[in-house]
């Protein structure tokens, strides 16, 4: 059943990815290069190669090497790719060992897309902020994102594909998370760059919406990062409403919260505005070995066949592993 499924949605896809291109297809940067989102195929929007938790202060890539990265990572990109997936958004942020390079690298030696970001990631008290973050305006800290869009990150010659920024979840925004997002704001103004926030309940999101909205920003541009943190199913129907992007992205962990979710969705007709992903890896410089990584496969091995057997098909696996990816991270502004 699981084999004939994932035949069945590999034929989807390759019908999906080789369509035509039309008036309305759009491109994204990966870390080797543009291409149409026409071209993502089945895409997993938040994962992670490499993390380090030490601090902005601290942060260097002199505390990992990239063969011993490559070495524990690869494995898992292959074991991945036999499901068919062709895109990963790498979602590690600016200061926690951000390495367009080192993506590159892995890409290469995997055959699989790997799409990095801009922006800064607020959370944990600004741990992972650098000074500059706290003295500089909403509009310089745009430019600064703005600039690695149009020309490059830190001199990889590699461009982001999206905005990633986290805020702490409190009432109100503390100012400092505040500026995050509308620098984020302004950003996408300029540059067509999805917002990826790393958020948690709708309480904090519904903050974060209502400041783009205010810079004129619609909240389709908006993707409410760890959403399966918020337990009033409610909530969801209102962003869908919206149209903020809905991302349910802790699956490789475990996937009880997830069929729910999921099944939530699928009745209330708002699957079309659900991004899901494992948040899994990821190679840690502070531990021996790099740690233990968490494989990017639960979605394949266990979600689907669970909810298989709960009505789910292969046009629910299609839409929210090709189709939302392509719709979310769509950038009409890349030519």
């Amino acid at each position: 059943m699981k084999h004939s499924l994932l035949v069945g949605l590999s034929l989807l896809i390759l019908s999906f990815s080789c369509s035509k291109p039309n008036s309305e297809t759009s491109y994204i940067n990966t870390v080797s290069g543009l291409i149409s989102t026409d071209s993502m195929g089945l895409t997993l929007i938040h994962e992670h190669m490499l993390v380090d938790f030490i601090g902005a202060d601290s942060v260097s890539p002199n505390r990992y090497s990239h063969e011993e990265v490559i070495d524990k990572v690869l494995p898992y990109l292959l074991e991945v790719k036999k499901y068919g997936v062709k895109t990963i958004f790498d979602c590690t942020p600016s200061y926690l060992a951000k390495d367009p390079v080192l993506l590159k690298k892995l890409t290469e030696k995997s055959g699989i897309q790997l799409i990095t970001n801009t922006g800064l990631y607020g959370t944990q008290n600004g741990k992972f902020l650098p000074d500059y973050a706290f003295t500089e305006t909403a509009e310089q800290l745009s430019e600064r994102w703005i600039d690695e869009f149009k020309n490059e990150i830190e001199k990889t010659g590699i461009k982001p594909g999206f905005i990633k920024i986290s805020v702490n979840e409190e009432d109100p925004l503390r100012e400092m998370d505040a500026k995050l997002v509308r620098a984020a704001g302004l950003t996408f103004k300029e540059t067509g760059l999805k917002i990826y926030s790393h958020t948690g309940t709708w309480k904090t999101a519904i903050q974060e919406v209502e400041i783009l909205q205010n810079l004129g920003v619609d909240p389709s541009a908006f993707v409410w990062v760890h959403a399966q943190a918020e337990q009033d199913f409610q909530n969801y129907l209102d962003a869908a409403k919206l149209g903020v992007w809905i991302s349910w992205d802790g699956i490789g962990w475990s996937i009880d919260e997830y069929v729910e979710r999921l099944l939530f969705a699928k009745k209330n007709g708002f699957l079309d505005q659900v991004l899901i992903s494992h948040d899994a890896g990821w190679y840690d410089p502070a531990k021996p070995d790099g740690g233990d990584f968490v494989p990017f496969t639960n979605i394949f091995e266990k979600l689907m066949p669970t909810l298989n057997a709960q009505g789910f098909d292969e046009s629910d696996w299609d839409l929210l592993l090709v189709g939302n990816p392509k719709r979310a991270f769509r950038n009409e502004q890349i030519q």
